[in-house]
């Protein structure tokens, strides 16, 4: 997990997606809507993407994308992201890691 890793770390919010992904654009701007400014790694618009999609893998990521890691810490895929942001959850979750903060 060493490149994932170190990128997830390098900002509050980081989602990793494909550009051709229509529910990595729908995560993207839930985020946004939330008012937070994730990283955002286009996975096939990377020259080591897809190793970094390996390594999603090797990291339980089933799909691979979108990936959310908020704080550092891998949160989970788009289904994990809408059930977080339905239970209320998501955005106390992103004001705790300094992606918004209101």
């Amino acid at each position: 997990m060493e490149k994932i890793g170190h990128l997830a770390s390098k900002k509050a919010a980081v989602i990793f997606t494909k550009s051709s992904c229509c529910m990595c654009h729908s995560i993207k701007a839930l985020f946004y809507d939330l008012g937070a400014s994730p990283a955002v790694h286009e996975l096939d618009q990377e020259a080591s993407g897809r190793d970094m999609e390996r390594e999603l893998q090797r990291l339980g990521c089933t799909p691979t994308v979108p990936a959310v890691f908020i704080g550092g810490k891998y949160v989970g895929t788009a289904k994990d992201i809408i059930s977080l942001h339905v239970d209320g959850v998501l955005k106390q979750m992103l004001i705790e890691a300094k992606a918004i903060w209101f």
